[in-house]
C-alpha cells in the first residue's frame, strides 16, 4: 500500500518548521501538533469557538491542529493559533478582544509552548 504524499506546500512548510522548532527549543508540543497535521485530512479536528469559551479561561493561550470554526460565542479574549481558520472564526475571536493567528506565527510567537494548550 503506498504512503499517502501531502500535497499542500504551505501544509509540508509548516509541518517541517514545527518539527524544527520543536528540536530547537525542546518542545514537545510543537512535535504533537505536527504529527497531528501529518495524519489524514479527515482525522483533523474542527473546533468551534463554543468548545473554546468551554475549555479555556480568560487570556488562554489554545492551538488548534486542523479547523478553527465559527460557531457559538466567545466573551473572553484568547490567543488561538490553527493551520486553518474562517473568516467568521476570525471576526469573533478579534471582536472578544483577542488574536487568532496561523499556526507557524503562533509557533513562532511562542517557541517554547509553556502555556499553550492543546485543543482538537
Amino acid at each position: 500500500m503506498p504512503i499517502p504524499v501531502k500535497t499542500n506546500p504551505e501544509l509540508e512548510r509548516t509541518i517541517f518548521e514545527l518539527k524544527a522548532l520543536s528540536r530547537e527549543h525542546e518542545a514537545p508540543i510543537w512535535r504533537a501538533v505536527a504529527r497531528r497535521l501529518e495524519g489524514p485530512r479527515r482525522n483533523w479536528p474542527e473546533v468551534n469557538l463554543s468548545r473554546i469559551a468551554r475549555h479555556a479561561a480568560k487570556g488562554a493561550i489554545v492551538v488548534v491542529p486542523g479547523v478553527l470554526l465559527s460557531s457559538g460565542t466567545l466573551g473572553f479574549p484568547v490567543t488561538v493559533g490553527a493551520f486553518r481558520t474562517s473568516a467568521e472564526a476570525t471576526k469573533k475571536v478579534v471582536a472578544a478582544g483577542g488574536h487568532a493567528l496561523p499556526l507557524l506565527e503562533f509557533a513562532r510567537k511562542h517557541p517554547k509552548g509553556t502555556g499553550v494548550r492543546i485543543l482538537g
